[in-house]
């Protein structure tokens, strides 16, 4: 019963993680749409923090039954969400390509711009119906490009191992040699960290850019996640450790956590952004789960691979991080302060047209 409800929860948060980014870059302008789409990760990062301090503050309270208010709490938040987004406007793009609402559009265009932008705007966006009217099929040939760009990022931040860490946190800080209760606290710490340097990013993705981000976060990564190994490795202090991991979240924050659904949400064409957006988110949590299933089977206290020391699972993730640093520095476009029709255009191929 557990699972099946969880599942419908995911379903919830699956169709929310492809539309929420894609609504956002749709109603940004280029100059401000990398902050306001990291603001989304922004939020993800606060959710997890009120979750760890909900954990924290909850432990005790109903005995064996705590982890059922760890997570019927989460049921407030979700009813005013529910609330609240039934009062926002529909997308201007979404209104003309699929719905053909030229005036709907326009309205929800003026309530962004003055009347002067919001014509410019709505021009931009019926000119770009014209590119690529042969196949529109997101697998049509036409969009391998962006396919195989969101397909790697969203890729290389599962492998990052953000989430095993972010799931299993108090398990790995008590291999650490921290108390239960102290690694529950800690992981308070995680999420202070994490929502402080995600803040960081939202600033600077709209100054340095997407790739640039990228690239600090790589190298963040290469040096946490092989000194976290290490740490394990040699049995250095659980503080030491401890540091690192949080130096690990910082570099997340401000690459990965910030650039991610920014990303994903700018490369594809108005006319296949939903299908490219749920490509990427996708593959994004098809992995999320698969470490999420897997883990047990390396960590797992009496069983696992790596249950007496798992410093080789973080060696795994530094290397997967190195090859994203390749990824990031050879293939990686950067998208700071394009317009989304532009972008389009520079990644789409020309040959579907012949």
């Amino acid at each position: 019963m557990f699972s099946f409800f969880r599942f419908i929860g995911g379903l919830g948060f699956g169709a929310s993680s492809v539309a929420g980014p894609i609504y956002i870059s749709e109603i940004s302008s280029p100059e401000n749409r990398g902050k306001l789409g990291a603001l989304y990760q922004f939020n993800l990062v606060l959710g997890i923090l009120i979750a760890f301090i909900s954990n924290y503050l909850l432990q005790g309270v109903g005995g064996s039954n705590d982890w059922r208010w760890m997570h019927g709490v989460e049921a407030i938040p979700a009813l005013l969400y529910t609330l609240m987004v039934i009062s926002i406007p529909n997308s201007p793009r979404w209104l003309v390509i699929t719905k053909k609402d030229n005036s709907g559009a326009l309205k929800t265009l003026k309530l962004l711009y003055n009347n002067k932008e919001a014509q410019l705007k709505f021009a931009e966006i019926e000119k770009s119906l014209s590119y690529g009217t042969v196949k529109e099929k997101l697998f049509s040939g036409r969009y391998n490009k962006p396919l195989l760009l969101a397909f790697l990022i969203a890729f290389f931040n599962q492998l990052s191992g953000i989430n095993f860490i972010l799931y299993y946190a108090p398990e790995i800080l008590e291999r650490a040699g921290l108390a239960a209760q102290e690694s529950l606290f800690s992981s308070i710490a995680i999420g202070i960290v994490n929502l402080i340097f995600t803040f960081v990013g939202v600033w600077l993705i709209d100054k340095l850019g997407r790739k640039q981000l990228m690239k600090i976060g790589s190298f963040g990564y290469l040096i946490s996640l092989s000194m976290v190994g290490w740490c394990f490795y040699s049995g250095a202090s659980s503080t030491l450790l401890l540091t690192f991991m949080l130096i690990f979240i910082a570099s997340h924050a401000v690459g990965q956590g910030a650039v991610i659904w920014v990303f994903i949400s700018e490369i594809f064409p108005n006319k296949v952004r939903a299908y490219g957006q749920s490509w990427g988110t996708g593959t994004h949590w098809v992995f999320a789960a698969t470490i999420t299933l897997i883990t047990p089977i390396f960590l797992d206290a009496e069983h696992g691979i790596f249950k007496d020391n798992p410093w080789p699972i973080f060696i795994f993730f530094a290397f997967m991080m190195f090859l994203q640093l390749l990824f990031v520095l050879f293939m990686m476009p950067e998208t700071k302060g394009v317009s989304l029709e532009e972008i389009s255009k520079k990644l789409s191929s020309a040959k579907a047209e012949d």
